[in-house]
This record gives structure tokens, C-alpha cells and sequence, in this order.
């Protein structure tokens, strides 16, 4: 009934007994699952983790992570940072990531600081945008110093800009005499 052959055959035969599955690298960093703030969570303070968050209930304070899903009927009143950032709920405060991603259900409120953004049709957004550099590596917002390459550097303070006219403006009469140049257009 049980023979040598028989298991020597049965061995061999890879549905029966199929090879052990090799053991899954461990990884040293976040763990491979995002940390989850449930709907009916309310958190009071700053928010840090060196992995991925998704947040679904309300945290008024800041929040800073890897990467951040802000569910539709998540509240964030506070600044946010992360490599990485979809908004679905609501955000009161500015938004600081290399990626930022605002769907039609979301509500922001605040300025945001980012190397890429996209806006799905729907969305609210009402603050500023900006691309930066590097959009993690300034604090806060209230301190920070926007500039632009062409900018001239002997501005008074960050925030204040001193117009002073270069040439008259003409009057409408004067709109139809001036020539029309464009550069690069035409030789």
C-alpha cells in the first residue's frame, strides 16, 4: 500500500508538495501600512510619524508624515508636511509636500507650498499656490521668504515691494499710434 516509489514520486511532485516560499525581506524602515486616524478619533496636537498616515476623523494640530491621505470627512485645522499629500476632507492651514493632490470632495482652506500639484475638477481651494525647491525644508509659512530668480534682492522685507513707475503710461489715444513688437515673433 505505501511504497517507496510511491512517496519518492509523491515528493517530486510539486503540487503535492510544493517548495517552501521564501521568507519576505524585513524591511528596515515604516511599516509597509499607512497608520489610520478613524472618523470618530479627534486628535489635539501635533501629529509625527516617519510612515504613511490616513487620517479619517478631525486633528487640530499639525500633522507630518511620508505620505498622507486625508479622507472626505477628515478636518485637519493645522500645517501639514509630507512627501506626498491626497486631500478628500478638509484642510484649515497650509500644505507642504513634493506631491499634492486635491480631489472634488476636498475643502482647503491655506496656502500651499509643492514641486507638483493637481486639482481634480470640483475641488475647493482658496489660499496660494506655490512650487518650491524644496517645500519641506521651510518651518512655517509665516517666516518664510518667497523668491523669484529674476527678482531684484535689495527688497525692503519679505512682503513689502516698492512700485515706482518706469515710464509714463499712455493715454488711450496713444494705444493706437504705439507700434506692436513682439520678440521673437517676426524679424
Amino acid at each position: 500500500m505505501f511504497s517507496s516509489r510511491s512517496q519518492d514520486r509523491d515528493a517530486a511532485d510539486p503540487m503535492i508538495f510544493p517548495s517552501p516560499l521564501p521568507e519576505p525581506s524585513k524591511r528596515t524602515g515604516p511599516s509597509s501600512g499607512p497608520s489610520i486616524i478613524s472618523a470618530d478619533l479627534t486628535i489635539n496636537g501635533t501629529l509625527t510619524s516617519a510612515g504613511d498616515v490616513q487620517i479619517e476623523g478631525r486633528v487640530e494640530g499639525d500633522v507630518r508624515s511620508a505620505g498622507l491621505i486625508i479622507g472626505e470627512k477628515a478636518f485637519i485645522q493645522g500645517e501639514v508636511q509630507a512627501d506626498d499629500v491626497t486631500v478628500r476632507g478638509r484642510v484649515d492651514g497650509s500644505i507642504r509636500a513634493r506631491k499634492v493632490l486635491l480631489c472634488s470632495s476636498c475643502h482647503v482652506e491655506g496656502n500651499i507650498f509643492h514641486e507638483a500639484f493637481a486639482v481634480e475638477a470640483g475641488a475647493f481651494f482658496e489660499g496660494s499656490c506655490r512650487r518650491a525647491d524644496k517645500p519641506l525644508s521651510n518651518g512655517s509659512d509665516r517666516n518664510a521668504t518667497v523668491t523669484h530668480p529674476e527678482a531684484p534682492s535689495s527688497l525692503p522685507s519679505p512682503g513689502i515691494a516698492t512700485l515706482s513707475a518706469v515710464a509714463p503710461v499712455p493715454n488711450a489715444s496713444e494705444w493706437d499710434k504705439a507700434p506692436v513688437t513682439s520678440p521673437g515673433i517676426g524679424g
